[in-house]
């Protein structure tokens, strides 16, 4: 079974300390937004959708000492606490998305009291939470489809139960494969400058005693030469239109390997990340994120002081590198400016 990364608790959020694994099991428990918007930020919980469910947990905690029946300060309340959430992380899509979510809850019901608006704000946050729970083990089954026995998988970043509320995008994949007895191998990719894949990806597959050997980024084409990948599988923090994908910075280097390799590229993500209001991938948000991070990650300096650092958080990979994307309602293949809206109405 996988971790529980992140949970509502009745009056705060359980969440895991991503910044202490592998080798300390830490959970918070977080009880203000402050504390919330500082752990988003410092990426103690990430991962797409677990950044929307903590968007949607956080509505909760910024709203639930709010005292009074005055519904227009409640609803401003709201406002401002989405708003705050939603400047953390801009590249995401699922934080804005859940907040969307929240803001409309209370909306729609306006003419209500202010004691039944958190409760339906409640229940929304909870169906947010429970809804990724299914949609990850949607992803992992319509995905394990394109997994054959023996296969060897390369990834990147880590995309299982720590970025999600329950399997994972990518990593859901492989660990349904495994679980439906294909014999799966993976190649990780440690993900500089955070060591994601590292900490987190090899924390998880060991975790499911699941065969996996980690390399450098800057190894992935060396393995992909030797003809040990059979495909690679990455998950998105955004989708637009026409299937430009923003992931974890390095995907786009995996996706032009690959090309190369004519190995298969896959993206593994939940519909919560396709944005439709970005037409393509010039148009979604980076994240820059800290020269620390490059210079003296871990509390180790790796460079000389004053050095000038360019950090991307995320890069864009153009859909005509991506062989196809995995969504809970199935497996999308190109071209995805048509197909991507087909399978919403479908939805």
């Amino acid at each position: 079974m996988p971790v529980t990364t992140i949970e509502w608790r009745g009056d705060h959020i359980r969440m895991i300390d991503q910044t202490r694994l592998p080798l300390e099991l830490v959970h918070l428990e977080i009880r203000d937004v402050d504390t919330l918007a500082e752990a988003i930020k410092s990426l103690r919980v990430r991962g797409a959708p677990a950044i929307g469910i903590a968007g949607a947990f956080g509505v909760l905690v910024g709203l639930q000492d709010f005292a009074g029946k005055d519904k227009a300060a409640f609803l401003e309340q709201l406002d401002k606490v989405s708003d705050f959430l939603v400047s953390t992380r801009p590249t995401a899509v699922n934080l804005s998305w859940a907040l969307k979510r929240m803001r409309n809850t209370a909306h729609d019901h306006a003419s209500e009291p202010v004691s039944v608006l958190k409760q339906l704000l409640k229940e929304e946050a909870l169906k947010i939470w429970q809804e990724d729970r299914e949609t990850c083990r949607e992803i992992g089954r319509h995905g394990a489809t394109l997994i054959e026995d023996g296969f060897t998988i390369l990834t990147h970043c880590n995309t299982g139960a720590l970025a999600t509320a329950d399997y994972g995008t990518a990593l859901g994949v492989v660990f349904t494969a495994n679980e439906s007895g294909k014999k799966v191998t993976v190649y990780a990719d440690e993900t500089r400058p955070l060591l994601q894949g590292a900490r987190l990806n090899v924390w998880e597959l060991m975790n499911e005693g699941i065969d996996v050997t980690l390399i450098c980024d800057n190894t992935a084409a060396f393995v992909m030469q030797q003809k040990k990948i059979d495909c690679a599988i990455v998950g998105a923090d955004r989708i637009a239109a026409n299937g430009d994908t923003a992931n974890k910075i390095g995907t786009y280097n995996v996706a032009v390997l690959a090309e190369k390799h004519s190995i298969p590229f896959y993206v593994a993500a939940p519909y919560s990340t396709i944005d439709f209001d970005i037409p393509d991938g010039s148009k979604i948000p980076i994240e820059v994120r800290s020269a620390e991070e490059v210079t003296n990650g871990f509390g180790r300096r790796t460079a000389p002081p004053e050095t000038k650092v360019y950090s991307p958080a995320f890069d864009i990979t153009p859909n005509e590198l991506i062989t196809a994307i995995i969504t809970e309602a199935g497996v999308i293949q190109p071209p995805f400016a048509a197909n991507l809206k087909k399978h919403v109405k479908q939805k």
